[in-house]
């Protein structure tokens, strides 16, 4: 397939590459605790309590397990971090000595056994004492306590006996909105070997070809180019041409992701692909639209022509000091769009969003959430959004992308291997 005019907008990307330094492991994960406790100590928080695998993730480093999630609430390690201390601590059994955390034998969270035992852990290691009640956030004994989860277990201990805990997600998410040289350079390297691997989908994407074959092409490559952490199911959807073709959705707009029939593609077949893998705990997010066994015809291209136009004023608008909302204007003027239903991106999405240890985390830009909370968030240096822009006319279908972008000192830089516009032919 032939996109055409997409050279423009890779000659934009690949104007602006981000650096690609070596990784330094255990450097990410000393300034990842040095934030976490620069908010410990901007909440007047004593300690944070974290069962959320991400978070987890993010405290200690830990590589936590992708198990079924029947499984994984249970097989659940624990990270406690502490102010002050220089160290977080992971409760989990068999801990890579390469971490630099202060190793517990797992607790069992969803258990009432469970629970009780992290009630003695958290009140030898943080001074935790919730036999007496309290509140406010405050662990019974006086200390202030976050935690961003609790079991049915947890809540009928009252392991923190307190009727109103501190929200640690909130910290968390404040530690991790500003990413590290070595953060960024994990999601560049996650990108990069995420696009590697797309020729070989695009050259299995035929007519006749199922979803499954073309993800299995694109998980064997993953394989063959030594990945191992394939963060969500890969996404090769062929798209209705209308809203009404489609299953219905509460915003009256066209549904994406849906469904896991494993069906042949035909040709002419729009299809949207997602994908996303990991690496060193960092994800990816790759986004295209291809068209089965021809080139787009001339309202496809057109659809294509106005997405570069979307992406390209966001990105000149883009830079620090500037608000999600100034990134949502830009791309409604240059869509011309007005209301919710014309704007150039899937209204149950966002027009961008982060990615670090969650394929999706904050910033999010263009969400429910409204204009006012959009203005409210500033774009500074360190941050990274994952632009989604979405065109669509009904009858036509739509154009879908993503690029993954880092805010600079002065502008932006472009994070991965710039798979090209436009893509090999299907």
């Amino acid at each position: 397939m032939n996109w055409g005019m997409g050279a423009d907008l890779s000659e934009v990307l690949a104007a602006r590459p981000a650096p690609t330094p070596a990784i330094d492991v255990s450097r990410m994960r000393r300034e990842r605790h040095a934030r976490l406790q620069a908010e410990l100590a901007r909440r007047d928080v004593d300690v944070a309590v974290l069962l959320r695998g991400s978070h987890v993730a993010y405290a200690t480093g830990l590589a936590v397990r992708g198990v079924d999630a029947t499984h994984a609430v249970f097989e659940r390690p624990v990270a406690v971090v502490v102010a002050g201390e220089e160290r977080p601590h992971l409760l989990w059994d068999d801990i890579d000595p390469a971490l630099d955390v202060e190793p517990h034998p797992a607790v069992w969270p969803e258990l009432d056994e469970g629970a009780e035992s992290l009630a003695r852990v958290l009140a030898e290691i943080a001074g935790v004492d919730g036999s007496d009640g309290g509140g406010g956030g405050d662990g019974g004994d006086g200390r202030r306590v976050a935690v961003d989860e609790q079991s049915g277990a947890m809540l009928r201990r009252g392991v923190f006996g307190a009727e109103a805990l501190l929200d640690a997600a909130e910290l968390v998410g404040a530690a991790k909105l500003v990413k590290t040289a070595d953060e960024l350079a994990c999601i560049g390297e996650a990108q990069r070997r995420n696009e590697a691997a797309m020729p070989a989908a695009q050259e299995a994407l035929r007519p006749g070809a199922t979803r499954g074959e073309v993800a299995g092409a694109f998980l064997a490559e993953l394989h063959r180019l030594g990945v191992d952490a394939n963060l969500i199911d890969p996404i090769f959807q062929p798209m209705p041409r209308s809203i009404a073709a489609g299953p219905r959705t509460s915003t009256g707009h066209v549904a994406f992701p849906t469904g896991v029939a494993d069906e042949a593609f035909a040709a002419g077949d729009l299809v949207w692909v997602d994908t996303g893998i990991d690496h060193l705990g960092y994800a990816s997010d790759f986004g295209r639209t291809w068209v089965v066994g021809r080139d787009p015809d001339p309202a496809e291209q057109q659809l294509f022509e106005r997405w570069c136009e979307v992406m390209v004023a966001v990105l000149d608008v883009l830079g620090p000091g500037v608000s999600g909302g100034d990134l949502c204007r830009a791309a409604e003027a240059a869509h011309g769009g007005v209301g919710a239903r014309e704007r150039p991106w899937l209204p149950h999405f966002y027009l961008g969003h982060g990615v670090g240890v969650e394929s999706a985390e904050m910033p999010l830009v263009g969400t429910d959430l409204g204009t006012a909370f959009d203005d409210g968030l500033v774009m500074a240096p360190g941050m990274v959004l994952v632009l989604e822009p979405v065109v669509w006319e009904d009858g036509v279908g739509g154009y879908r992308a993503e690029e993954i972008v880092t805010v600079t000192d002065d502008g932006w830089c472009h994070i991965g291997g710039g798979h090209p516009y436009p893509p090999f032919r299907s």
